[in-house]
């Protein structure tokens, strides 16, 4: 007989699903948003801009080097046996260096660099370092879904403050954020460049963010893996503001700085105090994986320039293509100051969801996007159910041929909903 399975907000599992948007009206577990997307397009052989993965690998050299660490002939050389818990020093010393070079940012790689299995670790460790029960976590909303996810499982409470969506693109509103943030605050989850919407914070925005946690004694934990996907608008790591470092814990990732997202290395860093914190819980999950990629990053790290500044390059094209084609489509498009997503409005096609509109996407027009409310909680979707997501880190000629798709396609997609809706009323 199978053991009884609380399906109520005491359980763990349950609550993390419920945050998430994965319990049904029936109380049922249903597919993640990407899950159901990827099948739709697989299952209609359509363009899939929903999920954010690149087409193309990263730099050759980094994957011949982890292959040679995966197969070497001589067995000493081989790295397949654990990686240290803290990551092996060869890339700890990169990170710091990179930290460095860009930020200006000292940082000790035995006491102040932890690595992980992916960002998303780093986030998860983090917030389940920091947070009990009945603390809150301000973020800025349309978010992460991991982010309500494990403030969910630490049962702590998430408070988002929706960005302000316009004409002249997506800001933060920091009068709304100082009204969220309070006695209750414990974290502070900061997500620039900022996915779904592209927005970059500026020093001013981060000044007010670094000041209110100050002033309620609030630990920063600021996502930062699209640091090099930026357009123009410089990347600032809210830990290089004056007295903010000691309360911040930085996260970034290898996937999407060298377009090698199945990696999974990314890295948290910080003051020691933070990171041994972070640390403590990080152990008791993955411990450590990635011996042979580990060093692989470490040398793009170090030697990564060229390819940061062809990637911006290549983005920027694709983004192009993207907006432009969007807009042509008649659709309200946000541009995005960095990471590889675009937003766009499609209440000028005379549907409210965008959600439905997502679902018939890949069989009428042959392109898949996500939708943006499953970025928001219920109580907020509504601020952005017209609006959707798509990802623009493909080829050239594969974006191209989306645009095309959707410039026939979104029209003849917008009358099928139209018409099953008219039909539902009959």
């Amino acid at each position: 007989m199978s053991p009884t399975l609380s399906s109520s907000l005491s359980s763990p599992w349950f609550r993390t699903s419920a945050a998430a948007n994965l319990v049904d009206s029936e109380g049922g577990l249903r597919p993640t948003i990407f899950e159901e997307m990827t099948g739709l397009a697989q299952r209609f052989d359509a363009i899939n801009l929903g999920q954010g993965f690149p087409d193309t690998d990263g730099p050759a050299e980094l994957a011949e080097l982890a292959a040679t660490l995966i197969s070497n002939d001589d067995a000493a050389a081989r790295r397949n046996q654990y990686a240290p818990g803290s990551g092996i020093l060869t890339l700890r010393e990169a990170i710091a260096r990179h930290q460095h070079r860009h930020y200006g940012l000292q940082l000790n790689p035995e006491t102040e660099i932890l690595v992980s299995t992916g960002a998303t670790e780093a986030l998860a460790a983090s917030l389940m370092a920091f947070l009990s029960p009945g603390d809150e976590v301000v973020t800025f909303e349309p978010f992460y879904d991991s982010y309500a996810a494990v403030t969910a499982l630490t049962n702590a409470t998430l408070v988002p403050v929706p960005l302000t969506l316009s004409d002249a693109g997506a800001r933060p509103d920091l009068e709304r954020f100082a009204q969220a943030v309070t006695e209750k605050t414990r974290v502070i989850l900061l997500n620039s460049p900022h996915n779904p919407c592209g927005v970059v914070f500026t020093q001013d925005e981060l000044r007010v963010i670094a000041d209110a946690a100050a002033a309620h004694d609030c630990i920063i934990i600021s996502d930062e893996v699209y640091e090099h996907l930026t357009f123009g608008s410089p990347h600032i790591p809210i830990a290089t503001l004056e007295g903010t470092f000691e309360r911040t814990v930085t996260i970034s990732s290898a996937g999407k700085a060298f377009s090698m997202t199945g990696w999974k290395v990314g890295w948290a860093s910080g003051p020691a105090p933070l990171i041994a914190a972070v640390k403590s819980v990080k152990q008791f999950l993955s411990y450590s994986s990635g011996p042979a990629f580990q060093p692989a990053v470490a040398h793009g790290l170090d030697h990564g320039e060229e390819w940061f500044e062809s990637l911006r390059t290549a983005l920027r094209e694709g983004r192009d293509i993207l907006v432009n084609g969007l807009r042509e489509a008649g659709l309200r498009v946000i541009e995005p100051e960095g990471t590889y997503f675009v937003i766009a409005d499609v209440s000028s096609l005379g549907v409210r969801s965008a959600a439905d509109l997502a679902r018939l996407l890949p069989e009428h027009a042959g392109v898949a996007g996500i939708p943006v409310e499953v970025f928001a909680i219920p109580e907020h979707q509504s601020e952005f159910s017209s609006w959707i997501r798509f990802a623009f880190c493909k080829r050239p000629e594969v974006l191209h041929d989306a645009v095309a798709r959707l410039k026939d396609g979104l029209p003849r997609t917008a009358a099928v909903l139209k018409a099953a809706a008219a039909g539902d009323k009959a």
